[in-house]
């Protein structure tokens, strides 16, 4: 990925993220945009969305973010000036309840038993 596309998604996210806290604040408390990736040609990007909630909250707040996308574009338009402006697809990013997921498996985990490899090594607590 170039630098300039880099730069690119994350003016995209910030200002994508501001407009939706600024106009439209109720509806988007439990909104997050986590990413953006806009296409190297800049016609369409992909925007990654976290919602806190169930999943039929999650999947009523996608609805209404994808029903208001011509009137965010639109405005996004207005705050950045490109080439051309990407078509967005707003799609639900998993990856925090993926995280939590697994925090969660490793803390249900068993503490290591004395005598297992790595278990005899001196804590750096106890150093010095």
């Amino acid at each position: 990925m170039s630098n300039r596309t880099i730069r690119v998604n994350e003016l995209v996210q910030r200002e994508l993220s501001a407009i939706l806290h600024q106009q439209y604040q109720s509806e988007t408390v439990a909104v997050t945009i986590t990413e953006v990736r806009v296409a190297p040609d800049l016609r369409d990007g992909r925007v990654f969305v976290s919602i806190v909630g169930d999943e039929e909250t999650a999947t009523q707040k996608l609805r209404w973010l994808r029903s208001r996308a011509p009137a965010i574009r639109q405005e996004l338009g207005r705050r950045i000036v490109l080439k051309f402006l990407p078509r967005f697809e707003y799609v639900l990013d998993r990856s925090a309840i993926r995280g939590t997921r697994i925090i969660r498996m490793l803390d249900e985990l068993p503490p290591p038993v004395a005598g297992e490899a790595g278990a005899d090594a001196t804590p750096p607590e106890a150093e010095g």
